[in-house]
């Protein structure tokens, strides 16, 4: 299914062939159900941050398949994680991941793990140094649940969703920066930058001085559209990055120019409260423009009420496709495989 062959890990690990092959699998299952197809099958589920559609729709999408899972969030209910090589543990983590990654990837045929950036370092979480790290002590096949810099699962959510809307391939897709209280991870907009890329768009990240997307992620997008003949610009012209646009695609993420000072962020973003998308933001998109996040969102902060409530949206959409491309990601991974 992948250049890795114990998970998914990235979308970046296949062709636009074998993307394209994946989501035929999610539709067939959708069109035509396999409730055995994974009786038997265990899926763990490893949190080490909060969630609410990954969770549900791994469960959900495990369960439609025949199979069963388990879901562990250190700390709660749990012993908390350690998740540092070489650490002093004379805190108040009481286990180690190298322990327990392997104790729980024991008991199951999958491990799912999401684990976010820490937010400090931008060298280390764009190498996803700690969930690498975490992925390398599982015997057994590797789901990212969302990573420092990745959320492959979101990303082939959202493909599925285009698809769906008969949105082209060749079509404009803005990734627009907006407003939150705090700085959120880089994750999200690496994966859709690339996904829409990846597809063959033409990709336009909008975004205010000092939230410029890292020259990683970029680099990486551009790759991908190289490959697929699509397109990938970056500005913080508004008017020109949204006219004639097919989608309008907002996310909330740090400043990088300050990347890990929480204050110098706070000072930047205190002044783009008007980095909101609002019905007068699609008037130079096209009239059938549509609007994506991967939720959950500030309403009225990053998105007005009249958009998420309105006929553009298709956040529900985008957050029902998760456990419908879920599903074929672990057809793909555990169904015939022997346990």
């Amino acid at each position: 299914m992948s250049t890795r062959p114990d998970g998914f890990y990235d979308l970046a690990d296949f062709t636009r062939d074998e993307v394209r092959d994946l989501l035929a699998l999610a539709q067939r299952l959708q069109d035509h159900p396999e409730p055995r197809a994974l009786t038997g099958r265990i899926l763990g589920l490893l949190f080490m941050n909060p969630s609410l559609r990954t969770l549900a729709s791994f469960q959900a999408g495990m369960a439609r398949l025949g199979g069963s899972s388990f879901v562990i969030t250190p700390g709660q209910g749990t012993w908390q994680f350690e998740t540092r090589m070489g650490a002093v543990m004379n805190g108040s983590a009481a286990e180690h991941v190298r322990e327990g990654i392997p104790v729980l990837a024991s008991y199951c045929d999958a491990l799912a793990i999401r684990a976010f950036a820490d937010g400090k370092d931008l060298a280390s979480d764009l190498a996803e140094t700690n969930f690498n790290g975490m992925a390398a002590l599982s015997p057994k096949p590797v789901i990212n649940l969302e990573s420092a810099a990745n959320h492959p699962c979101q990303a082939l959510a959202d493909w599925k969703t285009l698809d769906d809307q008969a949105i082209p391939a060749t079509g404009k897709f803005v990734l627009s920066w907006v407003n939150h209280p705090r700085a959120l991870p880089l994750a999200v907009p690496a994966a859709t930058v690339h996904m829409a890329a990846l597809r063959g768009m033409e990709v336009v990240v909008l975004r205010p001085e000092g939230y410029a997307l890292p020259s990683a992620i970029m680099d990486k997008a551009r790759a991908a559209a190289s490959a697929s003949g699509g397109s990938v610009t970056e500005t913080d012209d508004a008017d020109a990055a949204l006219t004639g646009a097919h989608v309008v695609y907002a996310k909330e993420w740090g400043c990088t120019s300050h990347y890990g000072d929480a204050a110098a962020d706070l000072a930047l973003r205190s002044e783009l409260s008007h980095w909101q998308v609002r019905e007068a933001t699609f008037g130079k998109a096209r009239t059938d423009a549509r609007f994506m996040h991967c939720l959950p969102v500030r309403r009225n902060v990053a998105v007005a009420d009249e958009v998420l409530d309105g006929p553009r949206s298709l956040v529900l959409a985008e957050a029902h496709n998760r456990m419908v491309v879920q599903m074929a990601v672990l057809h793909r991974l555990l169904a015939g495989r022997q346990a």
